[in-house]
C-alpha cells in the first residue's frame, strides 16, 4: 500500500511517478500495429492526457500562484508555466488524434515527446522547484496538499476519472 504523500510537494511528485509509469507502458506497444496493442494504446494515451491536464491544472490553480507569492526568484515559475503550455499543446494534438482514430508513428511521437517534455518539467520541479518550496517559511505545504488533493477530486470527477 502506498504511503500517503506528506505535504503538497509530495503529493505532486507522486503523481510525476503515476504518469512516469503509464508512459513506460505506452513506450512498451509504441510502433504496435496489433489490434489489442492499438486499443491498450489509445487507452493509455487518454489516461496519460487527463492526468496530465488534471496535474497542470492544480498546478496553475493552487501550487504555482502560493508558491510565487513567498519566493523572490519566479523565473523558474515562469519557465514551468511555458512548459506547461506547450504540454498542453502537444496534449490536444494527441486527443485529436485519438478523436480522429489516428494511431500511426506521428502519434506515437507525439506521446513520446510529450513524455519527454515532463521528464524534463518533472526533473526541474524536483531539484529546483520543490526545495525552493520546501524552504519557503511562509508556505503552509501541509494545508496546500489538502487543498491540491481537494481540487484534484473535483477534476477527476470533472473528467471522469476513477481516483
Amino acid at each position: 500500500m502506498p504511503t500517503q504523500p506528506k505535504d503538497a510537494c509530495a503529493l505532486l511528485d507522486a503523481d510525476h511517478r503515476a504518469v512516469k509509469k503509464l508512459f513506460n507502458a505506452y513506450d512498451e506497444l509504441a510502433g504496435s500495429r496489433a489490434k489489442t496493442s492499438v486499443a491498450k494504446k489509445a487507452e493509455l494515451a487518454r489516461e496519460i492526457c487527463m492526468e496530465l491536464t488534471i496535474h497542470a491544472q492544480i498546478e496553475e490553480e493552487i501550487f504555482y500562484p502560493q508558491l510565487r507569492a513567498v519566493i523572490r526568484e519566479t523565473d523558474l515559475l515562469a519557465e514551468a508555466e511555458v512548459e506547461h503550455a506547450s504540454a498542453k499543446d502537444l496534449i490536444a494534438q494527441i486527443e485529436a488524434g485519438l478523436d480522429a482514430g489516428t494511431l500511426d508513428e506521428e502519434f506515437d511521437a507525439k506521446v513520446k515527446v510529450l513524455g519527454e517534455y515532463i521528464d524534463h518539467h518533472v526533473k526541474e520541479e524536483r531539484n529546483e522547484i520543490f526545495p525552493k518550496a520546501r524552504a519557503a517559511r511562509k508556505l503552509d505545504l501541509e494545508a496546500m496538499m489538502q487543498e491540491l488533493e481537494a481540487r484534484k477530486g473535483e477534476l477527476q470527477e470533472h473528467y471522469g476519472a476513477v481516483a
